[in-house]
């Protein structure tokens, strides 16, 4: 054969098997890239978390190791939660720490209870805090947070005050207004009272939206740059401008993630971590929603990290996203260094990424690789399509890193044609040969390489077995402390809260809103509050509660309703068999909608009184009959797309209304 044929027969040969042998450098000789931030997740945003607080102690804690102790699971940096409004803020809404201008009250809501959770897992985790709605007196009538931003900046301070003052929180970062545009004007005024108060530590992130015009504002007004510190922006899609990087200010992905918990969320979890950097140098991202913990039937409920929305039989999921995260936080902290693009951090040329972490005193790094498919990781966002193969690759460690010999593995397979998966396996440590590291990479994997021997895939006894919602089902709100929410019962628009109003019926659940929110749902532009309960399932149900318009600031109108649909942040009225009474006239109405656009019936009934009457409504396949005080009023066929839903009780305009001796059963 001459020899032209042979060296061209020699590379048609041996040249595939060469080519997939791709060198990576690992190398801080360069030097470092930007500062790692941390990775987070967010309770709120909202009522995501609801369910979590009433699970049974035991099953409880573990859930709360598994997203915040150290070196166990998610491991997670950051903690940001909703500054409740009283309004609707996707599932739910979330408490005032100031129901009116006159009111100041630390005790109501959830998160401080997260937050300190959080912290006595992990005191380093660091505390953001962002406003979705505000209460109405804020705007002044308005409906917007801006009108006055003294008024604003002053009630945002408030909340990060008190959570200091009376549960010994420190607020790290806090947001403008989530989604919604912001206010040049308000941002100053924020920092200004911010200082006055003297928390100069608080940072501001703006805007939790998009990028372009955050970015492009704080090059062009110097005092903006100087009062917003962190850029951060949602479902960036890995990707940044060159506006953002311009600015100098650490661009975070401040929300991102909203994927299912199971391994298509994991995959997009594990992909997402590492190339927002690789891709986008974003330094901290902060997934939506941090748990599963709300209601089934709710607008995006199946969201989270992970899974818990079962207080009643203490029945939760460690979902493949705990364990994604854990590739990263286990092995990293806030204040690390990544190392430059094309020294450690990169994409591979047969697709994934690749990204390096160095500790500040350079002792230690840690390297995550992920391959995630396009099909398998692309979470909910629209982007192009990439392609991803197996591949093997050669990670040359160079610099200060070359005199490591070994590193410990942590290795993840996720499967999706129904075989078992490898979730965060620790393996044997690898072996570096003259300063290189071998790996055959196949699709869907995630590797940790590193120098941390710390790390450990935490594990509880196995949570109890699923179970549906207990019926019959009863509450006289007795066993709860003042201004706590009742269990099990998610507000979508109003606030509901815990008060004692004396005997004889001492406790009871109290609506307490005066006013339409400065709202960022559309749900509370109706003008009435509901609150729901139990599962979006139900068809056949009996409810009953006893309710009253409060003395002062009452509310006109009451009712309780069955198979709601349509609920939390959606723009539709919300439908389903609502049974209305109106004490100051006598009179009840039976409607298909909240609003009472789509009236089944009307009548009168003497039996109502100004003070507490029983509503009881229960239903049968197509036939409906609703009772006052014992005394049946109506019984009406219902059709026309009234199937099943949430059980719920309400008021039709934003007053004050009480609701005791809640009673659910099948008929």
């Amino acid at each position: 054969m001459p020899a032209v044929y042979y060296s061209l027969w020699l590379c048609l040969v041996l040249c595939p098997y060469v080519i997939t042998q791709y060198i990576y450098p690992i190398d801080d000789t360069p030097g470092f890239g930007r500062r790692f931030d941390g990775v987070g997740g967010l309770s709120g945003g909202g009522a995501t978390s609801k369910l979590l607080v009433n699970y049974p102690q035991q099953q409880r804690d573990e859930i709360l190791d598994y997203l915040f102790k150290p070196n166990f699971g998610a491991s997670l940096h950051i903690l940001k939660v909703e500054i409740g409004g009283d309004g609707q803020s996707t599932d739910g809404t979330e408490a005032s720490h100031m129901h009116y201008s006159w009111d100041l009250n630390f005790e109501r809501g959830y998160e401080w209870w997260m937050m300190k959770e959080a912290k006595k897992r992990n005191p380093d985790i660091k505390l953001f805090g962002l406003p979705w709605a505000f209460p109405g007196w804020v705007g002044g009538g308005t409906l917007s947070p801006y009108t006055y931003p003294e008024v604003t900046s002053t009630y945002v301070c408030e909340w990060i005050l008190g959570a200091k003052r009376i549960h010994n929180l420190t607020i790290d970062y806090v947001g403008i207004w989530n989604e919604r545009d912001y206010n040049v004007t308000y941002i100053l005024t924020l920092r200004k009272t911010l200082d006055s108060f003297g928390l100069q530590h608080v940072e501001i992130e703006a805007a939790d939206g998009g990028i372009d015009k955050i970015a492009h504002d704080v090059l062009t007004n110097p005092d903006l740059a100087l009062a917003v510190s962190i850029i951060g922006y949602h479902q960036p899609r890995t990707d940044s401008d060159m506006t953002g990087l311009q600015t100098g200010k650490p661009l975070w992905a401040s929300e991102d993630y909203s994927q299912p918990p199971d391994n298509y969320g994991g995959s997009c979890w594990a992909r997402t971590i590492n190339q927002d950097y690789s891709n986008g140098f974003i330094t901290a991202q902060v997934a939506w929603c941090i748990i599963n913990s709300m209601y089934d039937g709710l607008p995006f409920n199946d969201n989270g990290l992970m899974r818990a929305i079962e207080p009643w039989s203490g029945s939760y999921y460690v979902a493949p996203p705990i364990w994604a995260s854990a590739h990263t936080t286990q092995f990293t902290k806030p204040g690390w260094m990544y190392l430059k693009h094309g020294s450690g951090v990169g994409n591979f040329s047969r697709g994934g990424s690749y990204v390096t972490f160095m500790s500040p005193d350079q002792q230690d790094f840690t390297v995550v690789i992920e391959t995630g498919t396009f099909n398998h990781s692309h979470c909910r966002k629209v982007i192009e399509p990439f392609t991803v193969e197996p591949q093997d690759v050669i990670l040359q460690l160079k610099g200060t890193l070359a005199k490591v010999d070994q590193l410990q593995v942590w290795y993840t397979k996720l499967t999706f044609d129904g075989s078992s998966s490898t979730i965060f396996q620790k393996k044997s440590p690898l072996k570096v040969i003259n300063g290189e590291i071998r790996l055959s990479l196949d699709i869907d994997e995630v590797w940790t390489l590193t120098t941390i021997t710390t790390g450990q895939k935490g594990q509880h006894n196995p949570p109890p077995p699923p179970a549906p919602f207990p019926l019959p089902y009863t509450d006289d709100f007795e066993v709860y402390p003042i201004y706590s929410e009742a269990y099990n019962l998610v507000a979508q628009a109003g606030y509901y809260e815990i008060t004692d109003i004396g005997a004889p019926q001492n406790k009871v659940i109290r609506q307490m809103s005066l006013e339409m929110p400065v709202f960022w749902g559309k749900t509370d532009s109706l003008g009435v509050t509901l609150a729901l309960i139990g599962n979006a399932n139900w068809t056949d149900i009996n409810i009953s509660v006893d309710a009253r318009p409060a003395p002062v600031n009452g509310t006109d109108g009451v009712f309780v309703a069955c198979r709601l649909y349509n609920l939390g942040l959606r723009d539709s009225i919300n439908a389903g068999l609502y049974f209305f009474i109106f004490p100051a006239n006598k009179t009840f109405v039976v409607s298909r909608d909240v609003v009472r656009k789509h009236v089944i019936l009307r009548g009168h009934h003497a039996g109502i009184t100004a003070e507490w009457n029983q509503l009881s409504l229960s239903v049968k396949g197509s036939e409906a009959v609703g009772s006052i005080n014992s005394v049946q009023v109506f019984n009406t066929k219902i059709s026309g797309g009234i199937i099943q839903g949430f059980v719920g009780l309400g008021t039709t305009s934003y007053k004050l209304a009480d609701f005791d001796n809640l009673y659910i059963s099948r008929p």
